[in-house]
C-alpha cells in the first residue's frame, strides 16, 4: 500500500445487501491498519464521507489509521451535500484540489 491513496467513494464494499457491503468494508480497513506498509493518505467522496460518522464501525478504523499518521480526507462537497460537518468523527474536510495533488504523486485505489 505504500505510494498509494485509496479513494473511498462508497459506504460498503461491492455491490449487494448494505450490510455485507459494510461489514466487508470493515473487515478491509481492520486488516489494512495491522499492515507496516500503509497507504499515503484514504480521501472519501460521494456515499464515502459517511464512513467518517459515528454511525460507521468503518470510523473507528480510519481514525486508527489517523492515529498512525495517515491523511483522512474527506471531500468539503459530499460533506456539505449530505449535511455532515458536524456528524464527522474522522477525517480532516478537504477539496478536490488536494485529492488532484495527492493523484498526482500517487497510485489511486478505488473502493466503489
Amino acid at each position: 500500500m505504500k505510494n498509494k491513496v485509496i479513494l473511498l467513494a462508497s459506504d460498503q464494499l461491492g455491490k449487494g445487501e448494505t450490510e455485507l457491503g459494510e461489514g466487508i468494508l470493515e473487515t478491509f480497513f481492520t486488516i489494512l491498519k495491522q499492515k507496516e506498509e500503509l497507504p499515503a493518505a484514504v480521501f472519501c467522496m460521494n456515499r464515502g464521507v459517511f464512513t467518517l460518522t459515528e454511525s460507521s464501525l468503518v470510523s473507528l478504523q480510519l481514525k486508527e489509521l489517523e492515529e498512525k499518521g495517515i491523511d483522512v480526507l474527506a471531500c468539503k462537497t459530499c460533506v456539505d451535500f449530505y449535511e455532515l460537518n458536524d456528524k464527522l468523527v474522522a477525517g480532516k474536510i478537504s477539496g478536490m484540489s488536494q485529492f488532484i495533488e495527492l493523484a498526482s504523486k500517487y497510485e489511486v485505489i478505488t473502493i466503489s
